[in-house]
């Protein structure tokens, strides 16, 4: 091969601060499109992305220059500060340290993917999958 070539798809799961409900719904699309942003500025496609008020899940695929923890640091670093600076400062806003990440095959992205975007439903439904939700 001439150049390199690599195909990396990743979903990352991580919660607020003491699983508090901090994701309200009128913040929740302001939060999601931070984290869009820096995928984006990061060279990352976001794929999908969604959550519930207490986590967020996210599938990207991602440069292989692109560590997982730069990925995942910005990402709640540029949505929590957004969210502490511009929209709501006098509020208490912030992201558990920790997170979940997990490698996918390209075959199972749209599994994934309807999997994020339906938390909400599988949340109320309790069909969740617990390798997901960490």
């Amino acid at each position: 091969m001439q150049r390199n070539f690599t195909q990396l798809y990743l979903h990352c799961v991580w919660g607020t601060w003491d699983r508090l409900p901090l994701v309200t719904p009128d913040i929740q699309n302001i939060i999601y499109n931070a984290i869009a942003h820096q995928c984006q500025e990061l060279g990352c496609t976001l794929i999908a992305i969604g959550g519930i008020e207490n986590h967020v899940h996210l599938l990207t695929n991602f440069l292989p220059t692109l560590t997982i923890s730069e990925l995942i640091g910005k990402a709640k670093g540029s949505s929590s500060h957004l969210i502490t600076h511009e929209i709501k400062p006098d509020s208490f806003f912030k992201w558990q340290g920790g997170y979940g990440a997990f490698t996918v095959s390209h075959q199972n992205i749209n599994q994934v993917a309807n999997y994020i975007r339906n938390q909400a439903q599988h949340h109320s439904q309790k069909t969740l999958i617990s390798d997901w939700e960490t």
